[in-house]
């Protein structure tokens, strides 16, 4: 497995098979007869924006900051303003060079007697190094992290407040992961990355989950979903590890109108929260995810850079992801 989070092809047979396979295919798996009928409430997509730039106003959202505890606490607030029952998982976890990071994952569900249950969940840490800033001078500066973080909080935000209400049948719980993006950066030579320091926040939550032997029916994770014009492909683990799922999201906003949006093709592997979920917890996760494939990393040149800022945030995208996702889990029964 990849142990970096980058845009990339897979190389493995698995995933080339995979991939030969789909320029087979001639029939388009997302057509649909007659007027697609809505069944979930309307997503605001301002109100979306809105906590994304709340949330940026706190500024660099690095782990073991004052920025990082202010943001985590309005985050709590927010899901308890929103009728969430909320638990705060907090422990010491140790960064690629040995800094130990106070991590906090912030959980809130609903309808928590229900055993049937949906995980949506993104990270809100930002990233402590702009590795990959035109700028070397920058590079080990933090990023704001509008896109990068952000924007998948801001939807599950504007997700969690339509949640309270109208109530979906299904359990959800929605999960703020924490240190995703403390990964070895990219000046780094010296680091022994034969162990994943990315997502740390997932890598213990999956291995010790609020709910003993948590489980659910499946997970949708959202990163970098508000930027204008942004494409999600189809990101090889999640089509691998949850082809069921892949094909009702890209399905879902074909029938919504936001084909332009989701692309109906291979994206590529990208080693992100959704994959320890995975692995750990045996949940079959997508990951939407901005990819271009025409970018040499398979992101925005903002990626990791000083300039992933609220210029970077769309309300027509954060529209398009916001009404997938809960058309999904209201259709669920």
């Amino acid at each position: 497995m990849l142990k970096l989070k980058i845009g990339t092809y897979l190389v493995s047979v698995l995933f080339l098979v995979v991939a030969c396979s789909s320029k087979t295919t001639t029939k388009n798996e997302n057509s649909t007869q007659g007027v697609y009928k809505k069944v979930s409430p309307e997503f605001n997509q301002d109100s979306a924006y809105r906590y994304i730039d709340n949330q940026v106003g706190f500024g660099y959202r690095v782990p073991n900051s004052p920025e990082h505890v202010a943001c985590g606490d309005y985050l709590v607030a927010q899901l308890k303003h929103f009728g969430a029952e909320v638990i705060e998982q907090k422990a010491e976890v140790k960064a690629y060079d040995g800094t130990v990071l106070n991590m906090r994952n912030i959980i809130g569900s609903y309808n928590v007697d229900q055993a049937e249950r949906i995980l949506l969940f993104a990270h809100w840490d930002t990233r402590p190094f702009a590795d990959r800033d035109g700028n070397p001078e920058n590079h080990r500066k933090p990023i704001l992290g509008a896109n990068d973080g952000a924007s998948g909080i801001g939807v599950l935000l504007e997700i969690a407040r339509q949640i309270q209400l109208k109530t979906p049948a299904l359990g959800i719980d929605i999960i703020f992961f924490d240190a995703e993006d403390y990964g070895t950066p990219a000046f780094d030579d010296d680091t022994d990355n034969s162990q994943n320091w990315w997502c740390l926040g997932s890598q213990y939550w999956s291995k010790n989950p609020h709910t003993p032997n948590y489980k659910a029916r499946y997970g949708i994770l959202l990163d970098m979903v508000g930027a204008p014009s942004a494409t999600f492909y189809k990101e090889q683990y999640s089509d691998v590890y949850a082809t069921d799922v892949v094909r009702k999201i890209w399905g879902t906003a074909y029938s919504l109108g936001y084909g332009k949006y989701f692309i109906n093709k291979k994206g590529g592997a990208i080693i992100d929260d959704h994959v320890p979920v995975i692995e750990n917890r045996n949940i079959p996760c997508a990951n939407i995810v901005q990819f271009d494939p025409n970018s040499s990393l398979g992101f925005g040149w903002y990626w990791h850079t000083m300039n992933d800022d609220m210029k970077n945030i769309n309300r027509e995208t954060l529209k398009a992801v916001g009404q997938t996702v809960m058309e999904i889990i209201y259709k669920e029964k």
